[in-house]
């Protein structure tokens, strides 16, 4: 049974990395996939134009 604890010890810092994984995370906005699309498009058409408004040459 020596194996025991190291088996223990081993989801101890399996728990520890899972739960350090998930602080990274983004909080969820609460937004439906269809409205954050929605929303991301009309940012990104905001920064082209506001882009192009500019004269840069990468916009197009």
């Amino acid at each position: 049974m020596t194996r025991g604890n190291q088996r223990e010890l081993a989801r101890q810092k399996n728990a520890k990395k899972q739960s350090e994984h998930g602080k990274g995370k983004k909080p969820e906005d609460g937004l439906s996939s269809a409205a954050r699309k929605q929303r991301d498009a009309e940012i990104m058409q905001q920064k082209q134009k506001k882009a192009n408004d500019k004269g840069d040459p990468k916009a197009k």
